[in-house]
């Protein structure tokens, strides 16, 4: 049993910390029903018994069940959650029990009932305040996520935050939507993208795209409400285990009590994420959330050092002398080297060597570089193999030799990269050199003789001209009367702007994309080693957070992928974000459908009923268009593009599609 409550303000003396507030209108509630009302931050059961009004806190004092939603039976108010009785306007319970809720002084006055209402009391800074704080001091500035019953403290911090301006939120439809979009966020800025939810099932949904940023490497903050320390570990509603379940995906993962420091261990989440491009986790136990702190946030200051680190002189001279003797080196660059392309691609016109890409760098030298091949591997060009091939030398930066990338391992082979873990990883390679790949080419440059290879760039055209006469014969092909893969990236990439951000998808579309769209100076983010399909929609919403309105915004996709993460055109139009959607539509699973021929089976339930994505989109007040021939492909692409908010142009692909 709990206390019995101060006595409730009386109608003649309100007293200094009560005001009177109108609840209803004169005859608004019947006889013998209880109804909810909303005043300031706090909610009150007012009742109608007989004629006389009661207003209640709405609380139920065994476990906070809301009296308002009730009924009265037998001239009692039942709590709706257990069936305990109080009496409807003085709160007071059937002896012998006494806990009962507030109750507050009532009038009927002729324009409706009032009460003397408490002031809502002055907002303390909380624990949640601190990590907040602390992680906004790190540099996280934008959190995607779910607000809900066991997060609410953290959430009454965020929007503390976002009053100030320090921060900004977005409620998303699906968590696994929002740990996408933090992962294209920290993808694409290097700072920790964040991403929020409740416990149990909200935390759970987070799980892929946190994957997805762990196996990339990408910086994300994630946050997850957990259920009261005392429920803890006694299967509660929603009680699981998130230590254990986060443990394989978080580098770094800890639960918040009462006595930690809370500013300390939240820095640590952070540096987690940023220094070991990783997930950092915090799950925050709901009443830990609102314990008043006066502690100071912390941050990044005198924590974090310069990762711009220079190899042994001796490795330098090695790589040196062996790119000095190579005839034919090639250059291959993977996303690890995505922040040190000036200088490789420097190096790369000093020594006159061509430079491939791995999918997950696409983009990171322009198509149009004199050196530039494309991509090497199964998204990749014909150009890219062919110079790995033709090669006596690779000098790799910043790659994983993932097997779809296939970098030849008979060939000798410079590997270049700041994690000694990456070296030599699958193989033995001739000169290992740990080292960031910028200082490591700045190096290179001033250790090896100017075009010591010769001039390579005339070989490099013509393999280009070979294959754009190649796509070119490709744009009319078709198995379906859809468009083909080469005629839809080539209309693409003439009308997107030439440092646009896209973000693909996984699968067929997404191998399309690879090998016939030419990147100018776009930044291209994926789905790299998880390949999870979905990615690319969410991961739209990311990157419009990180650039806003300064940099076009575009996603690619195939019906399967937008399909997990349809709901979001709500999100995009709830907050105008200003992203393109290009939706290739040919109602199957294509890459499935391909995978099961190649393995010599039958193809088996990978057809799609589909609706009108473009009808769909424009419900939610997208600007849509729907392309079901090649005349009709470059004019949508354009007024999509130049739409200020949210479009999606849905194009019917061939099922072939490669």
């Amino acid at each position: 049993m709990s206390e019995s409550p101060t006595p409730p303000a009386t109608a003649a003396d309100p007293g200094p910390d009560h005001q009177w507030h109108k609840m209803l209108e004169p005859d608004e509630l019947p006889d013998g029903r209880v109804t909810t009302v909303h005043i300031g931050h706090r909610s009150y059961a007012v009742t109608n018994n007989e004629g006389r009004f009661g207003v209640l806190d709405n609380r139920c004092p065994h476990q906070g069940g809301p009296l308002g939603e009730g009924s009265i039976e037998n001239g009692h108010l039942r709590c709706p959650w257990h069936g305990y009785d109080y009496d409807p306007t003085t709160g007071q319970p059937p002896p012998p029990f006494d806990d009962a809720p507030a109750c507050f002084a009532t009038e009927v006055r002729d324009d409706g009932v009032y009460a003397a209402l408490p002031n809502d009391p002055a907002r303390v800074r909380t624990t949640s305040d601190v990590m907040v704080e602390t992680m906004v001091n790190w540099g996280v500035d934008t959190v995607f996520g779910m607000v809900g019953h066991s997060n609410l403290g953290v959430a009454d911090a965020m929007r503390e935050a976002e009053a100030r301006g320090d921060l900004r939120y977005f409620g998303i439809r699906h968590e696994g939507a929002a740990a996408f979009a933090a992962d294209a966020y920290g993808k694409l800025t290097g700072r920790p993208g964040a991403c929020f939810a409740i416990a149990g099932p909200g935390s759970t949904n987070l799980l892929t795209g946190l994957y997805d940023a762990k196996v990339d490497g990408a910086p994300v903050l994630a946050i997850s409400g957990q259920v009261p320390s005392k429920s803890r570990g006694r299967g509660a509603f929603q009680d699981l285990d998130l230590s254990a379940t986060f443990n394989d995906v978080a580098g770094y993962s800890q639960t918040l009590f009462p006595d930690s420091d809370h500013a300390e261990i939240t820095s640590l989440a952070c540096k987690s994420a940023i220094v070991g491009r990783q997930v950092g986790h915090l799950i925050v136990p709901d009443d830990v959330q609102i314990i008043a702190s006066d502690a100071p946030a912390g941050g990044p200051d005198g924590r974090v050092g310069d990762r711009r680190i220079a190899p042994p002189a001796d490795a330098v001279a090695s790589a040196a002398r062996r790119l000095s003797e190579a005839e034919r080196p090639t250059f291959i660059v993977g996303a690890g080297a995505r922040e040190d392309m000036a200088e490789i691609i420097a190096l790369a016109e000093h020594v006159g060597a061509p430079v491939a890409t791995t999918f997950k760098a696409k983009g990171q030298i322009s198509d149009t570089h004199p050196l530039g091949c494309g991509v090497l591997g199964r998204s990749g060009t014909p150009i890219a193999s062919w110079f790995m091939n033709e090669s006596d030398l690779l000098v790799v930066f910043g790659a994983s030799f993932s097997n779809h990338t296939g970098i030849s391992d008979y060939k000798p082979i410079i590997q270049v990269d700041d994690d000694p873990m990456a070296l030599g990883r699958f193989h033995p390679v001739e000169i290992p050199v740990q080292g960031n790949a910028a200082v490591v080419a700045e190096l290179l440059r001033a250790a090896v003789p100017t075009e010591s290879c010769g001039d390579r760039r005339p070989e490099v055209a013509d393999r280009w001209r070979i294959w754009r006469e190649e796509k070119a014969n490709r744009r009319t092909d078709d198995q379906s009367g859809g468009l083909s893969a080469a005629a839809i990236f080539e209309a693409l990439g003439e009308a997107v702007e030439p440092d646009a951000v896209l973000c693909v998808d996984v699968g067929n579309n997404t191998y399309s994309f690879g090998r016939y769209f030419e990147v100018a100076n776009q930044t291209v983010l994926m789905s790299g080693y998880l390949g999870s399909i979905g990615f690319g929609f969410p991961a739209s919403m990311g990157a419009w957070a990180a650039v806003g309105d300064t940099r076009q915004v575009v996603s690619v996709s195939g019906d399967g992928g937008f399909g997990q993460y349809a709901m979001e055109l709500s999100t995009v139009s709830k907050y105008n974000m200003n992203v393109t959607h290009v939706l290739l539509d040919n109602r199957e699973l294509g890459k499935i459908s391909k995978e099961q021929r190649s393995a010599d089976v039958d193809v088996w339930q990978t057809s799609l009923h589909n609706p009108d994505f473009a009808a769909m989109a424009e419900l939610f007040g997208v600007d849509a268009h729907r392309v079901d021939d090649s005349q009709a492909l470059e004019p949508a692409l354009r007024s999509a593009l130049a739409h200020e908010g949210p479009s999606l142009v849905a194009i019917r692909s061939d099922v072939g599609l490669l």
